[in-house]
């Protein structure tokens, strides 16, 4: 059975909404978006390369994965990120989307998270890996489909915007499996499902 990893950006405050640009996601009024790219560093880059390192497919929800062709599906600028993402496996969860062809190597999950992700999960396969996508995320992890987080937690607080634990969660305890803390003060923090 593959496993799932969920990378998240997030503040003191749980914020996960609009972290690179100021009209990423605007949803709600959310006035503070790009509260994330002044704290990145080597370190950082460091780490979450790493993670590009695994070998695996991708999992997102459609926001994300929408967001994501337009900005890394079209870039040609030789970063190992643009390289990776581009090369990956992408499955986008939706509902509503028509088709996944706007991004090569998408592959498109019609219908409800959890029961199509289940359903992935159980195949043959490489471990599925999310970055961003907090509905989706939410959605796992009130499944117990999420085996592992790292959480790079940014030294501020926002006050207002979309949580990664909106609404009802699961009790569900994690261990601790490794930590950095980057020159900027984010700590990254790699959890895993006990």
């Amino acid at each position: 059975m593959r496993s799932i990893k969920a990378t998240m950006f997030v503040t003191l405050d749980g914020v996960v909404q609009g972290l690179g640009r100021p009209d990423e996601d605007t949803r709600g009024g959310f006035p503070h978006g790009g509260w994330g790219p002044r704290y990145n560093d080597e370190v950082m880059g460091q780490e979450l390369a790493k993670g590009m390192a695994e070998p695996g497919d991708m999992l997102f929800g459609r926001s994300t994965w929408q967001d994501f062709s337009t900005v890394w599906g079209r870039a040609t600028d030789g970063n190992p990120f643009t390289t990776h993402l581009n090369a990956a496996t992408k499955y986008v969860v939706s509902r509503t989307l028509e088709d996944a062809g706007a991004w090569r190597n998408s592959v498109l999950l019609r219908g409800e998270a959890a029961g199509t992700v289940a359903a992935l999960k159980a195949r043959p396969g490489g471990d599925l890996s999310i970055i961003g996508s907090a509905s989706l995320v939410r959605s796992l992890h009130a499944a117990g489909l999420i085996d592992d987080y790292t959480l790079l937690i940014h030294p501020l607080t926002l006050g207002c915007g979309a949580r990664l634990f909106d609404g009802p969660a699961p009790l569900t305890e994690f261990e601790l499996t490794g930590s950095v803390t980057t020159p900027k003060g984010v700590i990254i923090a790699r959890y895993a499902r006990r």
